[in-house]
């Protein structure tokens, strides 16, 4: 399988998830300003809660790809307060044309004092396990 890492963070959190799951998979994570211009079976797109929704910058990327070109979207991130984006990514990535992975991966993030740490080196831990579920 050929995987692609991108993600969106305001405080790094995201990235360093980004990070640890492109190491595992053996690619470069990068932003989501960097598009996706390989054949991949599996982008891995890292995206958190912001007032309460992804980020338009998500929003733009997703519509952006090419549904030839991406095989399915892995949903993670990390957040201090709301969980999963999967609902607001998956509603995009439907417009599109491109599959969700049913799984998904989300840990803490700290933000302003809540979940002091988060990520920490279990949650990167974690998200190497999970990304090694699609080697």
């Amino acid at each position: 399988m050929t995987y692609a890492v991108r993600y969106y963070t305001k405080t790094g959190n995201t990235k360093r998830l980004a990070e640890a799951m492109a190491e595992e998979l053996g690619v470069e994570a990068q932003p989501i300003s960097v598009p996706v211009t390989e054949p991949v079976d599996a982008l891995f797109l890292g995206n958190s809660y912001y007032a309460f929704s992804i980020d338009p910058e998500v929003r733009s990327f997703v519509a952006s790809l090419d549904k030839d070109k991406v095989g399915k979207i892995v949903n993670f991130g990390s957040a201090a307060m709301l969980n999963s984006t999967y609902k607001k990514v998956k509603a995009e990535a439907d417009r599109v044309g491109i599959a969700m992975d049913e799984r998904e991966f989300h840990c803490k993030g700290e933000f302003k004092g809540l979940h002091k740490g988060r990520p920490n080196e279990e949650d990167l831990k974690a998200a190497r396990a999970f990304a090694a579920q699609y080697k």
